[in-house]
């Protein structure tokens, strides 16, 4: 068939690349032709010409089948096995939106809204209804207060005042559909592994030679976090990087998290996880990739490189491993402070300090009782959003009060808001637990070194700020470490084009 003169090519999964943008199609006869815009730095999607299937005579255009003989079927939205105690996109086409005529245009505007279900991925679109919007504003707008703090410091949690004004802008300013629609324009799947649905973005170069890379999320982030690194990766010639530079992008949803399915049963730890990612790249065609990961994403990242499967080239990670035993057993009290470089006693110290600030307490409650803490950020949006800013990672966060702050009162509230809507808090919440359980099981046992290449990169407001030397002892076999100019503990939210300038370094030698 003829695509008019458009690059393609087929991967082992079904999906057909034209103009460098891997769509996920049924078979080699029917395909809609999409690409990067190339307007600007915003990645959307668009048409291009249109299509026949000579066997059957249908014309996909638009995203649309528009010959009524042969209609294919409804593409399948994402539907949860329980009952309705989650928010969920309802099959495309039919999902509730703020008017009908917004609805079908972005069902126009992007084709995976059309694309029939086929080889184990299925398109994904996120249409949460309406009313599940309407009831979170309701939820803000009669949120019962506690008294205000009795310090003028955040050191019992979120100041009263600002979390009041943050609530009031998000039940009556904020706008949720934004979000979605920048989710909405980047090409998004649902496969099953292991039993569980598992949501993921996948963007590919336009360059066929680029390095495939899968970048995994923690808690409380998403996939909303990694959106700025998009572009800056899979088009680095138009970021300060060359063609050679260039990654095929995956951005999957941690299970529990996001889109991704909730895990009905234990078990599904870092370990676990790390298995169907190598699982959704060899899916999707890729037989040579890295990984890269930071918070919860560093944990599975280093799963992988551990497990070491085939076709793993090497990982990189910004959040290090736990600091050497001798080190670990000064801060506990449980033995002496060992002998240290400046550099050394510099991130003891901070190391020390963190621990006693209370910013730590976040991460006791999840570990200990993650079905305790989610019955009340499953039941008050407000309560959710103190319960994150606990995370030291928004110990600067300025509430959007500072116009040059990376992370902006927005774009805090779609991670919150994607939590809510999905109702995550717990099943992501989980993981800590399941980290812990595990943990506790191979005690006395530790784990195998990870033998695969590593490289890291160490970002200035992050709490631990490993030095070298001790990156070094827990990964021997280190190829890349550098200290970043800027950038905190979701470095690419915060700092994207340096990111990405980390990671073109990071995986030089590995392409």
């Amino acid at each position: 068939m003829s695509t008019s003169g458009q690059g393609r090519k087929q991967y082992p999964d079904g999906t057909v690349a034209v103009d460098g943008l891997g769509l996920d199609v049924p078979d080699a006869k029917t395909m809609i032709l999409a690409g990067p815009s190339g307007c600007g730095k915003t990645t959307t999607l668009r048409m291009i010409n249109r299509l026949v299937e000579p066997a059957k005579g249908r014309t996909i255009l638009n995203g649309r089948d528009v010959q009524q003989q042969h209609p294919g079927p409804a593409a399948p939205g994402h539907r949860l096995r329980d009952p309705g105690d989650r928010v969920v996109p309802a099959p495309h086409g039919r999902g509730q939106h703020r008017d009908g005529p917004a609805s079908a245009q972005a069902q126009e505007e992007n084709p995976m809204s059309s694309m029939p279900a086929t080889g184990g991925i299925r398109p994904f679109r996120a249409e949460i209804p309406e009313g599940a919007i309407a009831d979170l504003r309701r939820r803000l707008a009669a949120t019962r207060w506690p008294d205000k703090e009795t310090v003028a410091d955040q050191s019992q949690g979120a100041q009263l005042d600002k979390l009041q004004a943050l609530v009031r802008y998000w039940g009556t300013g904020y706008d949720w559909r934004k979000a979605e629609a920048r989710l909405n324009a980047l090409p998004q799947f649902i496969t099953q592994i292991d039993g569980l649905d598992i949501h993921f973005i996948h963007v590919r170069s336009r360059h066929e030679d680029a390095l495939p890379l899968i970048v995994t999320h923690g808690w409380p982030g998403s996939v909303l976090e990694l959106l700025k690194v998009i572009e800056p990766l899979t088009d680095p010639a138009a970021h300060g990087g060359t063609a050679q530079d260039a990654f095929h992008l995956v951005i999957p949803s941690l299970p529990g998290y996001g889109f991704s399915a909730r895990p009905q049963v234990p078990g599904w730890g870092p370990d676990r996880i790390a298995r169907p990612w190598d699982t959704l790249m060899k899916r999707l065609g890729y037989t040579r990739y890295v990984a890269q990961g930071g918070d919860w994403g560093a944990v599975v990242t280093v799963a992988m490189g551990r497990q070491a499967p085939a076709g793993l080239l090497g990982i990189h990670v910004n959040l290090p491993a736990a600091p050497p035993p001798d080190v670990e057993a000064a801060l506990a009290g449980a033995g002496p402070v060992p002998e240290m470089t400046e550099q050394e006693r510099a991130a003891f110290d901070a190391l020390g300090a963190y621990r006693k600030s209370g910013y730590p307490g976040y991460f006791v409650a999840l570990t200990a009782r993650p079905q305790a803490v989610g019955y009340g950020l499953t039941d008050s949006p407000a309560g959710l959003a103190a319960f994150f800013l606990w995370h030291p990672g928004f110990a600067q966060w300025t509430y959007g009060e500072d116009p040059d702050e990376p992370k902006t009162k927005d774009e805090v509230l779609d991670d919150i808001t994607l939590y809510w809507l999905t109702n995550t808090a717990a099943s992501s919440g989980r993981l800590y637990w399941e980290s812990a359980r595990s943990t506790a099981a191979a005690a006395g046992h530790p784990p195998p070194e990870v033998s695969l290449p590593v490289a890291f990169t160490v970002f200035p407001d992050d709490v631990y700020r490993a030095p070298e030397t001790w990156t070094r002892r827990a990964y021997p076999n280190l190829i890349y470490f550098h200290q970043a100019a800027k950038g905190g503990h979701f470095a690419a939210w915060e700092q994207p084009e340096l990111f990405s300038a980390e990671m073109r370094a990071a995986f030089k030698s590995l392409r």
